[in-house]
């Protein structure tokens, strides 16, 4: 188990785009956003782990362009969530970034985390490589619950500090520049990150 923890432990901190998400939704509408954006993340990563455990990720490698279409939805969401941070990056004034979604509700920065980590083929991959290894021969539900917590327990933990760390700092943040250089900085991130993950192999 502690092997296992601490696989996901690294993957987690790797930044990705579910850091991204996780930071922009945090520095830009505070605490409460952050932490609903994590648990969209935690609950992408609870999906993909019961998927694996269960052989659904398996079968879904097994048919032929499916993880593509996957990769390349992914790949435009990032895009999109990329594109309505910098036109918020473009305004000085708080009114466009309301328009755009970017003061969103507690439920839209847990749909960006979510659909970012359920649109990630990569995380998919990972899980159907990483779980058959702590599973048993004959794994019982407990089995699969047991792992799939495991790995939503750590990516959480890890999530919600980010958040909590970026919204501490949310009056530096409240200038319109710094909120500017925000919106800016991730979502130029967010469009690399996609284009990286359309042009996989």
């Amino acid at each position: 188990m502690l092997g296992l923890a601490g696989i996901v432990l690294l993957g987690a901190l790797s930044p990705g785009p579910d850091f991204a998400v996780v930071v922009r939704r945090a520095a830009v509408s505070g605490r409460r956003a952050g932490m609903a954006a994590a648990a969209g993340v935690a609950t992408g990563i609870f999906g993909w782990a019961l998927a694996a455990a269960v052989g659904l990720v398996a079968a879904m490698t097994a048919v032929p362009g499916l993880l593509t279409v996957i990769r390349y939805a992914g790949a435009g969401y990032l895009a999109y969530l990329g594109v309505r941070a910098l036109l918020a990056a473009r305004h000085r004034d708080e009114t466009a970034e309301v328009a755009l979604g970017e003061h969103g509700t507690a439920w839209q920065a847990f749909r960006d985390g979510l659909w970012c980590n359920l649109l990630n083929p990569k995380a998919a991959v990972f899980f159907v490589a990483l779980l058959p290894q702590f599973l048993p021969q004959h794994p019982r539900a407990v089995d699969t619950l047991v792992l799939a917590s495991i790995a939503v327990g750590i990516t959480l933990l890890w999530f919600c500090t980010v958040a909590n760390l970026i919204a501490a700092m949310r009056r530096l943040f409240a200038r319109p520049a710094a909120r500017r250089a925000v919106h800016a900085v991730t979502g130029a991130a967010l469009l690399g990150l996609g284009a990286r993950l359309a042009f996989a192999r």
